[in-house]
């Protein structure tokens, strides 16, 4: 047998009925079987979990079952079967969960482009389990530890390539019972080349179970915390310098795990041993968590590690209890700044900080944009916002103009309308309207707005207090999100309103900084008149909207600039006038290009192409005959006009050639 893509390594105890979809899920993938070795080891299973899997193996030649005596965790097991893998990659496969019918083809498929070492497959959670979701917002080919929120899923639940693992020797570390996936993944992470992420395909389905049986829902869950914490942060601290990288993976620690401890330890009935376990988080508190580390961090969180790293037990349990039982935390608005009222706000006993109550960058602002729409320069936002729980945006609020690169900015003045009925996604608070005008030729301190990606943000102001958003990620379906390209003669070129990617918010791109204009435009169709002999009706389209310049030139330079208009949707018309009247094109072989109608010499045209069949027309004009011939090929579209031979007229009248 040739070797395996991938060995699924299922670590399983007292798993039953779970184990069973989960190992159907890995027999039924998209990858196939034949490219799969499927390793389960049951942990000493005691309600049918390893008769089950001895079942599955007898109908599959590659699945193999090892039973073992009870190790107390999942690390034996992982180990067991990771010992035994022999596939180019290997997966760690909880026995409660399973997998969506493509993920291993699509992790194998993302690794084998791009030498990944560890592939994150997008989770979902089941029956209520809560799995990390910031880092699968988009997909990611090639990341680091420290350019993603990679960091935030520390589960093992992952594709690794096993040369990877081999080389650093990489093992679960069985003296954990709980949390010896953090220090395993979060060494792989560090080592790692390359770090990939699935995020367009739900991978990984993670199950609650109903009857309590994940690992991490035992007794003793606080005490059971402290050494796989204390091993994670030795390693953070041997293997990352001091400074915003370290603090940045701390944080996730003393952020999440924190809560999950305090869970736990106010689930211990012992007193003695509840103040213990206190007391040896509150000396890693004291190590590791510097302000650095606290920075950015909700108000909630920062409060119970200053009263954790006081040594105030009961208080911090307080706090926790505040968080899990869903109390309202009355909001104090001073000066600018919004402080949460969390238990101990101000207390003469304790003296915590202000600071560590402030909320002001936690409140969310709510905003929708209602219209996206053009009128020449002049571009109409209109919508509505409000920061969440102190109202709608109110006087001094602004529309930022913020160029991407060299972060020059532009402030506009916002008006407010009066009060909209708060809707879904408002959090409860009624928003105000606002209808604003941006004249693109004056943006800039009254001048046109340079070259640049400009980014588009909402300053909302309200009670004082200023929080700065990006809009257009939500926006009413009218409003189009496809790019498009618009000739504004007051700036000279083109300006290309777009949505970024993954976010979807709002960003001007001021003389093609970014997206390049059009280079050519295509004619559709062309028509004679039917009451004008002598007129010509082309139709065509155009990526782009507003005015141009059809622009007809001959053998001898002659230049002949018509005027058209691009509508909204790209189409264009223009009725070619030939020999008589106003804008009409004399005699001579005219070749054709679009030009931005910017008023600008140097503004580059626009190649007219189309996939048009000869059509040509004859008349009289002033008893001489003349004919007009259009064509178009790979070079571009053509018209010929040219007075006949009166001879050949006069043969071709008789019937003669």
């Amino acid at each position: 047998m040739s070797q395996p893509d991938v060995s699924v390594v299922i670590g399983a105890y007292n798993a039953m009925p779970y184990v069973v979809k989960c190992v159907e899920s890995v027999l039924e993938q998209s990858i196939g079987v034949d490219r799969l070795e499927v390793i389960a080891v049951d942990d000493g299973s005691t309600d049918g979990t390893g008769e089950e899997l001895d079942r599955f193996a007898a109908r599959c030649p590659s699945m193999r079952v090892v039973h073992q005596e009870n190790s107390g965790g999942p690390a034996k097991p992982r180990n067991v079967g990771l010992d035994l893998a022999t596939g180019r990659y290997v997966f760690f496969l909880d026995a409660d969960d399973w997998l969506g019918a493509e993920a291993l083809e699509r992790m194998v498929a993302m690794a084998d482009a791009n030498g990944s070492d560890v592939v994150l497959g997008k989770m979902v959670g089941v029956g209520g389990r809560t799995v990390p979701v910031s880092m699968f917002r988009h997909n990611q080919p090639k990341t680091t530890v420290f350019d993603s929120n990679v960091y935030w899923a520390l589960g093992p639940t992952k594709l690794f390539r096993r040369a990877f693992l081999e080389d650093l020797g990489l093992r679960f570390d069985p003296r954990l019972t709980v949390g010896q996936d953090q220090p395993f993944t979060a060494t792989a992470y560090l080592n790692a080349s390359v770090i990939s992420v699935v995020a367009d395909y739900d991978c990984y389905y993670a199950v609650l179970r109903d009857d309590g049986g994940n690992n991490t829902s035992r007794p003793d869950g606080a005490l059971r915390r402290l050494p796989f914490l204390r091993a994670v942060f030795d390693l953070l601290t041997r293997e990352v310098e001091e400074g915003p990288k370290r603090d940045r993976l701390l944080r996730r620690h003393f952020q999440s795990d924190q809560r999950e401890f305090l869970t736990h330890l106010l689930a211990e009935a012992d007193p003695e041993q509840r103040a213990a376990v206190f007391e040896e988080f509150r000396g890693f508190v004291r190590a590791w968590c510097s302000e650095g580390v606290q920075q950015g961090m909700p108000a909630a969180d920062r409060l119970r590690l200053w009263l954790i790293r006081v040594g105030r037990l009961e208080e911090t349990l307080e706090v926790m209890r505040h968080t899990l039982e869903g109390r309202t935390t009355p909001l104090v608005v001073e000066k600018g700044r919004v402080y949460g009222a969390y238990p101990f706000f101000r207390d003469p006993e304790l003296s915590v900080p202000d600071e560590v109550f402030d909320v002001t960058g936690e409140l969310p602002v709510h905003h929708h944009v209602h219209e996206v729409s053009w009128n020449g320069p002049r571009l109409r936002l209109r919508g509505r916002a409000a920061l969440d729980r102190l109202g709608g945006l109110a006087e001094g609020s602004e529309l930022v103009l913020r160029e991407r690169e060299s972060r020059v900015e532009h402030r506009l003045p916002v008006a407010p309308l009066p009060a909209a009925e708060p809707v879904d996604g408002d959090g409860g608070t009624v928003p105000a309207e606002f209808d604003t005008v941006v004249d693109l030729s004056r943006a800039a301190d009254g001048a046109p707005l340079p070259r640049g990606l400009w980014d588009v943000s909402l300053n909302v102001v309200v009670q004082g207090v200023s929080r700065e958003v990006r809009i257009g990620s939500r926006r009413s379906p009218e409003v189009s999100a496809k790019r498009q390209h618009r000739v504004v003669p007051a700036l000279g070129g083109f300006v290309t309103a777009y949505y970024t990617q993954p976010y979807s918010n709002l960003t001007l791109d001021v003389d093609g900084a970014m997206h390049k204009p059009p280079a050519s435009a295509e004619v559709g169709s062309a028509e004679w008149a039917a009451q004008k002999r002598a007129a010509l009706l082309l139709r065509g389209s155009v990526d782009a909207v507003g005015p141009f310049l059809l622009r007809a030139r001959d053998g001898d330079g002659r230049t002949v600039d018509l005027p058209v208009e691009a509508a909204e949707d790209g189409s264009f018309t223009r009725l070619l006038r030939l020999l008589d009247g106003e804008e009409a094109l004399p005699f001579g072989r005219w070749s054709f290009s679009l030009v931005p109608a910017t008023g600008g010499d140097q503004v580059r045209g626009l190649a007219l192409r189309g996939s048009l069949s000869a059509t040509g027309r004859r008349w009289w004009r002033r008893g001489r005959p003349v004919y007009a011939k259009l064509w178009a090929d790979r070079r571009g579209v053509f018209l010929t006009v040219a007075p006949v031979r009166l001879t050949s007229a006069v043969r071709r009248a008789v019937g003669l050639r």
